[in-house]
């Protein structure tokens, strides 16, 4: 009996090739900077520690924060984009690839709660032990004592936001939305790119945001503005799952990141160049040009701090020193701590506030400045190292449960 003609392989989905592989190893560079930018944001929100000098907001316009959505943007864009080229090909449901953002946007809301409770606790408990009604008015805290009705309406729908509090809301907001972000990246990124800079411009120059409740003004980091850093960061993470480049590496685009990262830092530093640059900002703003321009704002993502943080990225993205080095058991402690951002985050989060009051507390203690980051720091670590090791001892758990006879 004669054979029946072999079928021709089946070819895969253009949304498919690529983004569904068996699994590779991680990117150290992921869970490292990511595990930075987390110890820098503890650092940062300890307002006057010496360790501020040495964060990287001192080398330019950005600091930490655009360094963590970037990040969690790759991250995502990783994780994420198999389920949504699964669903693009025909292959599972659409449901099957947003139920986990969407889970994870959950997860995070749950914390941003129990963080601003925390905090709330926490200051209204050192203003009666340590007889500061200051602390009751501090980081937008007054409205929960003079508004309590519209305060704890505004706190469930993330319009009552505490300083310090404020990071999570956003990315809460783009999580939801990167379901749609990743279909739009994965079948046609230089146009997603392009609608997602749009709206970062007219949303910078026309002010718009999410309003806050109780008061007035917007969101301490406005999701409109914010999404352009995020969907970048997708972009690349998608990419990356195919072992791409969003951006090939060019000499000339290297120099010429590398030299604008040099200018950012001479303009932070040396104050003639520095006053010279704001005064020639300030003369344009006044013919017109919108203020997310010509601003260094950090709630519109003004583009001095956009073209910093991307220039820093494309960088670091092109050094292949910089990817040993984050492999390097000497990296280990960020990697673990970016392994485990939300916990390292919350954590960090609270120790914060709390060195916050005690430097407020005792401000004639000269080493508490010194010594409270680098405790809050290991104590992220320490939490860190013991989720891991409980992580790793489920499926040990699990392989020792006897199968039912």
């Amino acid at each position: 009996m004669a054979r029946s003609p072999a079928r021709p392989k089946a070819q895969l989905s253009p949304a498919r090739q690529g983004l569904i592989a068996p699994s590779r190893p991680r990117d150290p560079r992921i869970d490292a900077f990511r595990g930075l930018a987390l110890m820098m944001i503890l650092i940062d929100h300890m307002p006057g520690n010496p360790w501020e000098e040495i964060t990287v907001r001192n080398i330019g316009f950005s600091d930490a924060a655009e360094a963590f959505f970037i990040m969690s943007g790759i991250a995502a864009g990783i994780a994420y984009s198999p389920g949504i080229a699964r669903w693009l090909a025909g292959e599972s449901r659409l449901w099957d690839g947003m139920a986990p953002m969407w889970r994870r946007s959950w997860t995070l809301y749950v914390v941003q709660i129990v963080l601003s409770v925390i905090a709330i606790g926490l200051f209204s408990w050192s203003a009666g032990v340590f007889y500061r009604s200051a602390f009751r008015e501090m980081h937008n805290l007054a409205a929960i004592y003079d508004n309590t009705g519209a305060a704890l309406i505004g706190l469930p729908i993330l319009g009552y936001q505490i300083g310090y509090v404020n990071i999570l809301p956003s990315y809460i907001v783009l999580l939801i939305a990167a379901p749609f972000l990743l279909i739009a990246g994965v079948r046609a990124p230089w146009l997603t790119l392009a609608g997602s800079v749009a709206l970062w411009f007219v949303a910078g120059a026309m002010r718009w945001n999410i309003p806050i409740y109780p008061g007035n003004g917007g969101w301490f980091l406005n999701p409109l503005t914010w999404q352009l850093i995020f969907t970048i960061g997708l972009l690349i993470g998608i990419r990356h799952r195919r072992d791409e480049r969003l951006v090939p590496y060019s000499k000339a685009l290297f120099a010429l990141t590398l030299g604008f990262l040099i200018f950012a830092f001479a303009w932070r530093h040396v104050p003639e160049l520095g006053a010279i640059m704001n005064h020639k900002m300030a003369q344009l703003g006044r013919l017109g040009a919108p203020g997310n321009i010509v601003s260094h704002n950090k709630t519109m993502l003004a583009l001095p701090r956009l073209l910093h943080i991307l220039a820093l990225a494309y960088v670091l993205s092109c050094l292949p020193f910089v990817t040993r080095i984050c492999a390097h058991r000497y990296a280990a402690p960020l990697r673990l701590m970016g392994g485990h951002g939300l916990l390292v985050f919350g954590l960090g989060t609270i120790l914060a506030l709390v060195g916050q009051i005690l430097m407020i507390v005792e401000p004639r203690v000269t080493w508490l400045p010194w010594v409270l980051p680098v405790i809050g720091v290991l104590i992220c670590y320490i939490a860190a190292r013991v989720a891991d090791s409980a992580r790793s001892a489920k499926p040990a758990a699990k392989a020792k449960v006897p199968a039912p006879q």
